[in-house]
């Protein structure tokens, strides 16, 4: 027993280590221009979608309920407008069933986006083609787009305007902290709001 208790509390150090490494790695320049562009999207009155896939659609999701929510408390001022293309599975396998799943997303942007919106792709490997499409077709149609990913980036760190990666090796503590960071975004407009009015 005292032998299984030392592998659990070196397992969770171990995970808990790779955590607040991660965090600490998140770049500031990064961050702040991230924060830049949903602040420009805010006062241009533009829409920020946000997609990803598996557990990313999940934080996605999140995010948009957090951010659209609590992001501005100010009685005085609007929220975001912000919406998910990842939350209507009806939409997503009609979209994948009948055209292709890898342009799940990009036919829905054809529909929503507008040229200034930002775009919050979110995707562990940065290598999903649904996703790359979408930020590509974003890009070539003056969106911005902002990515969380993890490992190496992918392909979508070289795409995106602005791109926080956390470098770690496994998919669980990469969602972690896409969690942690679309939190730490959320946080930041709700803890100052004299941002917004600069």
């Amino acid at each position: 027993m005292r032998k299984e208790n030392n592998m659990f509390q070196q397992y969770l150090e171990e995970y808990g280590e790779g955590l607040v490494g991660a965090i600490g790695k998140i770049d500031p320049i990064q961050f702040g221009q991230a924060a830049g562009l949903l602040k420009q999207a805010y006062l241009e009155d533009k829409q920020v979608i946000v997609l990803g896939n598996g557990g990313s659609a999940g934080t996605a999701n999140h995010f948009v309920c957090d951010f659209g929510k609590n992001a501005v408390k100010e009685p005085d001022m609007r929220r975001f407008r912000i919406l998910s293309i990842c939350d209507n599975v009806e939409k997503i396998t009609a979209l994948g069933n009948d055209i292709a799943f890898s342009e799940i997303f990009r036919e829905q942007l054809v529909n929503l986006m507008n040229e200034g919106d930002v775009l919050l792709a979110i995707s562990a490997s940065g290598n999903s083609p649904d996703v790359l499409r979408a930020c590509e077709y974003g890009r070539e149609h003056g969106a911005h787009v902002i990515a969380l990913t993890g490992f190496d980036g992918g392909k979508l760190a070289g795409i995106a305007e602005v791109n926080m990666t956390a470098r770690l090796s496994s998919y669980e503590q990469v969602e972690d902290i896409h969690m942690i960071v679309t939190h730490m975004i959320v946080n930041f407009f709700k803890g100052n709001p004299e941002y917004l009015r600069q």
